[in-house]
C-alpha cells in the first residue's frame, strides 16, 4: 500500500489521501481581495479530479492593516461571506476539501498597499525587507488584533470550509512575535520563547473561541529563520506542543525569515528535518513542505516518519495535472 496515498483517519480532518496542496499567493483577487472570476476558475482547476485531498487557500488578510500585497484575498469583512462560499464550493465540488489560511504581515505591510503604517512586535525593520521601521504595538493594540483574526476565523467557518490555518511563518505577523530577530519586546510578549508564543496562544484560543470544539485549527509553523539569533528548532519545538496544548489540530512546517524556499533547497523536501522534529513531540498530524516534485520522494519522506502529510506546491501550480499522475503511479 502506497504511504500517500494512505488515508489520514485520525482527528478533526479526515483525508482521503496524504497530498495536499499548500497555500501559495495567486494576485488573481479583485482590488478589494474579493474572490475573482480567475480565482474561482484557478482552483477549480486545481482540484479537478479530486487527487489533492486537501488545498489550503493562499494567506487572506484579516485587516486592511495587515494586507500584504495588491489582489491578495480577504477575510477581513463580512461582505465577503458569499463568495467565499462560492470558493470553498467550488474545491468541494471536485470532491477536495479545503482550509482557508488567515493572515497579518505586520512589518511586511507596505505603505502603497495598506495606506496605513505598518505595525509590529518592535520597531525592527523586517530582515526580509529593506522597508521601513513598523511602529511598536501597545498591549491593547495587540488584543485588538487577536480579536481580528477571532473575527476571519469565524468568516471562514460560516463560509464553509474544512478549517483555518493560522500563518505564523514566512516573517509575517506572528512569525515576527516569534523570532528573536523581530521580537525585542521587554513585556511579557518577549524574552523566551513562552513569551514570544503569548500572542500565539491568544489567537489560538480566540479563534477556537469562534469557531467552536469541532472545526479544525491549523497553524503555519516558521520552525527556523536560518540565520544566527533567529528561531532554532529547539524553540519550535516547544512552541509545537504549546500549539498541540492549546488546540491546534495540525502543524504545517515551513521557514521562518528565511522563507518558504529555507537552506540547501536543492533538496527534495528541505524542512523534513524540522518537520521530523516536531512530529516526535507532537501527536497531531504534521505537514511537510518544500521543493518535493516527486511521487515517490513523498512517499520516501512519509515512510521515514518525517511527516504525516506532503504538501506539493510549485510543481502542482507548473502542472495541474500533478496530482492525478502522481496517485495514478503509484496505483501501479
Amino acid at each position: 500500500m502506497s504511504y500517500l496515498l494512505t488515508p489520514l483517519k485520525n482527528g478533526k480532518l479526515p483525508l482521503k489521501n496524504r497530498l495536499i496542496m499548500p497555500p501559495m499567493a495567486t494576485a488573481k483577487c479583485e482590488e478589494d481581495g474579493k474572490p475573482s472570476k480567475a480565482l474561482f476558475g484557478y482552483y477549480d482547476e486545481k482540484s479537478r479530479g479530486g487527487y489533492i485531498s486537501l488545498i489550503i487557500i493562499e494567506h487572506s488578510f484579516i485587516s486592511q492593516q495587515g494586507k500584504a500585497s495588491e489582489r491578495q484575498l480577504s477575510a477581513a469583512d463580512d461582505s465577503l461571506i458569499d463568495s467565499l462560499k462560492e470558493l470553498a464550493d467550488t474545491i468541494h465540488k471536485n470532491g477536495t476539501k479545503t482550509v482557508m489560511q488567515i493572515n497579518h504581515s505586520g512589518s511586511a505591510a507596505k505603505y502603497e498597499v495598506t495606506g496605513m503604517d505598518a505595525v509590529a512586535p518592535s520597531a525592527v525593520v523586517n530582515p526580509r525587507l529593506s522597508g521601513t521601521v513598523p511602529k511598536e504595538l501597545t498591549k491593547e493594540e495587540i488584543k485588538a488584533i487577536v480579536e481580528e483574526f477571532k473575527a476571519a476565523a469565524y468568516r471562514v467557518k460560516m463560509a464553509g470550509f474544512d478549517g483555518v490555518e493560522i500563518h505564523s511563518a514566512h516573517g509575517y505577523f506572528l512569525n515576527q512575535f516569534l523570532s528573536p530577530l523581530t521580537n525585542k519586546r521587554t513585556d511579557e510578549y518577549g524574552g523566551n520563547i513562552h513569551g514570544r508564543i503569548k500572542i500565539h496562544l491568544e489567537v489560538i484560543k480566540a479563534v477556537r473561541e469562534a469557531v467552536g470544539e469541532d472545526f479544525p485549527i491549523l497553524l503555519r509553523l516558521g520552525a527556523s529563520d536560518s540565520v544566527e539569533g533567529g528561531t532554532d528548532i529547539a524553540d519550535s519545538k516547544t512552541a509545537a506542543m504549546e500549539f498541540e496544548k492549546s488546540g491546534v489540530d495540525i502543524i504545517d512546517i515551513s521557514g521562518g525569515f528565511c522563507g518558504f524556499t529555507g537552506p540547501g533547497t536543492g533538496e527534495q523536501g528541505y524542512f523534513s528535518e524540522l518537520s521530523e522534529a516536531i512530529k516526535k513531540v507532537v501527536s497531531v498530524p504534521v505537514i511537510l513542505t518544500g521543493g518535493i516534485t516527486e511521487a515517490q520522494t513523498a512517499e520516501k519522506l512519509l515512510a521515514d516518519g518525517k511527516a504525516d502529510l506532503i504538501g506539493v506546491g510549485r510543481a502542482i501550480l507548473s502542472d495541474s495535472d500533478w496530482a492525478k499522475k502522481a496517485v495514478e503511479s503509484l496505483k501501479l
